[in-house]
């Protein structure tokens, strides 16, 4: 390898893909998934990196990102990183622009370790050989028989011994069925299994503090988004009125989001390909621990496993249903998370290889 390999231009693809069901959460509902993926060539070797967002992404990337790092050693990532952030500013980072530098970001730390033929783990340098999971679905569109069988098969068939649902349903307006199917959810996992509740930020502060406490009954242990992530004091008195912790974070397009969030919640979620990719992933859990808090990883749970298992305050991270079904179908090298842990490091770089052609029916740009 020559001392400087040289970025070339990205490849930039969108694909979106029907759910298996209708899904939806406490204030929005959908039936399908825009993937973008993003493959960097340097030299004799491709990264590959995406993020779940409209196909505008797609857009940002070809027009601003790639003049920004095009032709830059591939191995600088902080340069390149700080390149894209500067190419967007007055376009404005957080949102869509975001989500393309972390489909960017995630592919140059994917060449990177290819590059140097190393497992992308260690690359990173490894704080933990396994990465706790928790299964995460339970969608308000679900019957109990679906959410059941959900629920079953996490932690029953693959002894996955964590699992969340959606609550709040109707912003708020269906809180008597949103107990109904905790209670539900905890006679399927039985006593043992930790439960979550994410609420999409759907209800108001004292109806999260209400809701919250009916929800302890049944051994709710992580309450997320309880009400609406912007609402940072809101937060705070819903985490200092209830037992169970409460986290946010998925909505965190840049470092100082973060830093804003950390005194209002009991464990940080950071979502890389949201952020700013596995630069900013890192940099959001080190701020977490200067703090003394954990973090979490947000959905996408392929796109953060290496880098999960390189932070030592990490708590786990997010089995979601929808993007675990995409990542599947769109890579070789998915995890197993039978047992509740994954093992990335299998392979070079972070181990998946897109199946471009098993998905060529999904592409839309």
């Amino acid at each position: 390898m020559k001392h400087e390999v040289s970025l070339e231009r990205p490849a930039v693809s969108a694909y979106t893909v029907p759910a298996d069901a209708p899904e939806a959460d406490a204030t929005f509902a959908w039936d399908t998934t825009t993937v973008i993926v993003v493959e960097i060539t340097a030299g004799d070797a491709t990264g590959t990196g995406w993020t779940y967002a409209p196909t505008a992404a797609a857009t940002v990337v070809d027009e601003q990102l790639t003049p920004a790092i095009r032709g830059l050693d591939a191995l600088d990532i902080p340069a390149a990183h700080d390149a894209m952030t500067k190419a967007v500013r007055d376009a404005g980072r957080p949102g869509v622009a975001a989500c393309a530098i972390s489909a960017v970001d995630i592919a140059l730390w994917d060449l990177k370790a290819r590059l140097l033929e190393l497992p992308l783990v260690r690359l990173l340098g490894a704080a933990r050989d396994e990465v706790p999971v928790y299964g995460s679905g339970g969608f308000t569109t679900y019957h109990d028989t679906h959410l059941a069988a959900q629920l079953n098969g996490w932690v029953h068939g693959q002894h996955i011994p964590r699992v969340k649902i959606k609550v709040g349903e109707g912003w708020g307006r269906a809180a008597a069925r949103d107990v109904s199917r905790v209670r539900t959810a905890r006679d399927v996992i039985g006593p043992q299994a930790e439960l979550y509740v994410d609420a999409n930020g759907g209800y108001t502060r004292k109806q999260a503090v209400r809701v919250g406490r009916v929800l302890a009954e049944y051994g709710v242990g992580w309450f997320e988004e309880p009400v609406s992530s912007d609402d940072l004091p809101g937060l705070a008195q819903v985490r200092d009125a209830l037992v169970c912790d409460v986290t946010a974070g998925g909505y965190g397009y840049d470092l100082p989001y973060f830093g804003r969030m950390i005194p209002s919640v009991d464990c940080l979620q950071v979502d890389a390909t949201r952020c700013g990719g596995l630069t900013e992933w890192l940099r959001a859990a080190a701020l977490a621990q200067a703090h003394g808090l954990e973090v979490s990883a947000h959905r996408a749970p392929h796109a953060h496993a290496a880098a999960a298992a390189c932070v030592p305050n990490l708590r786990h991270i997010e089995w979601s249903h929808d993007h675990v079904r995409i990542e599947s179908m769109f890579f070789d090298g998915a995890l197993d998370p039978t047992g509740g842990v994954v093992r990335p490091g299998c392979g070079i770089g972070h181990g998946l290889q897109l199946r471009t052609d098993e998905v060529a029916e999904f592409r839309v740009v």
